[in-house]
């Protein structure tokens, strides 16, 4: 549609120049602006419809503006949305009863975004090593791996090491120790050194940012049961791995470690509202009194009713059993596409990636735009890999359409 615009009230062209002049320059953008989203399609104001494969960093599991998950919304928005937790509201203990039993835990501490909740559990570890463990004031150790993405805090940029999320932002917060990931031996080591020290090991079950990195079977086990002889906290950043994304609810399910402390956010809602939460048991959990730890909006009205349809969503329509299924179809799919460019496909369920070797000054950037050309978006991350994750509603026969766009990418390369 040339002159006329199908969705919203201004052109692409325009949209870009405002964010431009307007907004921060802290992303960089694939050149296409959205407008309308359903399932797992995204149109553009002039009406060019596309197949999503980032899903918004994985918060859209379940679709764009799924109906169950929007009447959720809208029916509480009209009711009410905000309190605050200065006063008890009548939908965040029938929320915190609900997905405390869907993941088994004690209890819930809910906050907005991924980052604050990975904030609270370092906040929970922290003051859980000094009433519980018994670690010295001021001492305790937080371990972290290396290639992590926990989020942009000063916190979590202080344990990165990925100069673009630390460079310039310090002076950094101490006690932060770094290891290898996908390495247990490297944490046993740590931990016999400096273990009474420990409060917590945080890791992401797979290294999303830094390009889908899926660890040796037996890594997270291992290191599981490394904290439990140390008496340190395991803490699972599910953000983006968790909700039915990897193939199981959780991607720790598939070696059956249950985290002492579970950080969940991004498709919590569906993608419709920032929602995230930190579970644990009591032992830790009431470790925070009062006045110690809280958000506004962590546990608002509106929050709740719209994580609990986004959760009964997964269940009801198998969406991990889906992601599982298709996603080895993908990945199979995917490998049979011969070119020296593509030099690797990785992955579990519908979380996945290809490595592009770079070549006559194309990288991973340029592929993405040509696949934007034939109607699928997703993102780089790093310059040589691309991130491919649609919403888990995808069908077996849109799938084999996608492979089909890649392939032809490839082959037009």
């Amino acid at each position: 549609m040339s002159d006329q615009l199908k969705y919203g009230n201004v052109s692409s062209q325009q949209a870009i120049e405002m964010e431009e002049r307007y907004g921060a320059h802290n992303y960089h953008p694939l050149p296409v602006v959205l407008a309308k989203g359903e399932g797992v399609y995204l149109w553009d104001p002039e009406g060019n419809k596309y197949f999503d494969f980032l899903s918004a960093y994985s918060a859209v599991n379940q679709g764009h503006c799924h109906p169950k998950i929007i009447k959720a919304l809208t029916d509480q928005a009209q009711t009410l949305c905000l309190t605050s937790r200065a006063f008890y509201n009548n939908k965040l203990g029938s929320y915190e009863k609900y997905i405390t039993e869907y993941f088994g835990y004690d209890m819930l501490l809910p906050m907005n975004s991924g980052a604050e909740a990975v904030e609270t559990a370092l906040k929970l570890a922290r003051k859980w090593g000094y009433k519980v463990k018994g670690i010295a004031p001021d001492s305790a150790i937080l371990v972290f791996c290396e290639g992590n993405f926990h989020g942009r805090t000063i916190a979590v940029v202080s344990a990165s090491t990925d100069p673009d999320c630390y460079d310039g932002f310090g002076p950094f917060v101490p006690g932060i120790a770094k290891i290898p990931y996908n390495d247990a031996a490297a944490l046993s080591e740590f931990l016999e050194q400096h273990g009474k020290n420990v409060a917590g090991f945080i890791v992401e079950p797979i290294q999303g940012e830094a390009g889908v990195h899926v660890p040796d079977e037996g890594y997270l086990k291992a290191c599981y049961d490394l904290c439990k002889k140390h008496n340190v906290l395991f803490i699972a950043d599910e953000v983006q791995t968790g909700l039915a994304r990897t193939g199981k609810l959780l991607a720790c399910d598939y070696e059956n470690i249950r985290p002492d402390v579970l950080v969940l956010g991004k498709a919590l809602s569906g993608g419709v509202l920032p929602i995230s939460a930190v579970l644990a048991d009591k032992d830790i959990m009431l470790t925070i009194k009062p006045g110690q730890h809280g958000s506004t909006f962590g546990g608002f009205p509106l929050a709740c009713s719209v994580a609990i349809a986004a959760l009964e969503v997964l269940k009801e329509e198998n969406l991990a059993e889906k992601a599982f299924t298709l996603g080895e179809y993908f990945r199979n799919e995917l490998r049979k596409i011969s070119h020296p460019m593509l030099k690797l496909v990785r992955g579990k369920g519908l979380l996945n990636a290809i490595v592009v070797e770079p070549k006559d000054g194309v990288e991973a950037w340029d592929v993405c735009l040509l696949l934007k050309e034939k109607g699928l978006l997703c993102k780089p991350t790093h310059r040589h890999i691309i991130r491919l994750a649609p919403p888990l509603v995808i069908t077996k026969e849109q799938l084999d359409e996608c492979v089909g766009i890649i392939k032809s990418v490839f082959d037009q390369l």
